[in-house]
C-alpha cells in the first residue's frame, strides 16, 4: 500500500487549490504552508519556465505533496484560456493583497493565516534541488 501511495506521488502532480480561503483552511488542518504563485500561464515566458523546470519537477512535486498547499493565481491573456469570472475576481483580490507591483512570476510562501514568510521574484537563480530544499527547510522550521 505504501508503494502505491509513493508511486502516486510521482505520477499525479500536486493539485492546485483555486480558492485561497479554502487553501488556508487546508493548511491549518494539515499544518502546512501555502505556496502562492502568480503567473501568466499563456504569455509569460519566465512563468512557463518556472512551472516546467521547477514546479513540475519530480523533486519539487515530492516535497510539495508533503509540505505545501499550492495556490496558483493565474492571469492568462488568450481567450481560449480565460478563467471564470469568479476565479478572475479571486485572483485579482490576491494580487491586490500580495502582488501590487504586478510581478510575473511571483511566488510567495505563506503561513496558514496568509502571513508572508518568503518571496521569490522571477525564476529562482538557484537549482531546482536547492530551491526545493530551501522551501522544505522553511516548512520544517514552521511546523
Amino acid at each position: 500500500m505504501k508503494l502505491i501511495a509513493l508511486l502516486l506521488l510521482f505520477v499525479i502532480p500536486t493539485q492546485w487549490e483555486t480558492d485561497f480561503e479554502n487553501a488556508k483552511k487546508i493548511a491549518k488542518e494539515k499544518h502546512q504552508l501555502i505556496l502562492l504563485n502568480f503567473s501568466g500561464s499563456d504569455w509569460c515566458g519566465p512563468c512557463i519556465m518556472l512551472r516546467k523546470d521547477y514546479i513540475d519537477s519530480q523533486a519539487f512535486q515530492s516535497m510539495a505533496g508533503e509540505n505545501l498547499v499550492m495556490v496558483n493565481a493565474d492571469f492568462p491573456r488568450k481567450k481560449k484560456n480565460q478563467l471564470s469570472a469568479d476565479q478572475v475576481k479571486r485572483n485579482e483580490a490576491l494580487a491586490e493583497k500580495y502582488n501590487k507591483q504586478g510581478q510575473f512570476p511571483y511566488t510567495l510562501l505563506l503561513d496558514a493565516n496568509g502571513k508572508v514568510i518568503k518571496t521569490w521574484s522571477g525564476k529562482p537563480e538557484i537549482t531546482v534541488e536547492q530551491w526545493t530544499q530551501e522551501i522544505k527547510n522553511i516548512c520544517i522550521a514552521n511546523k
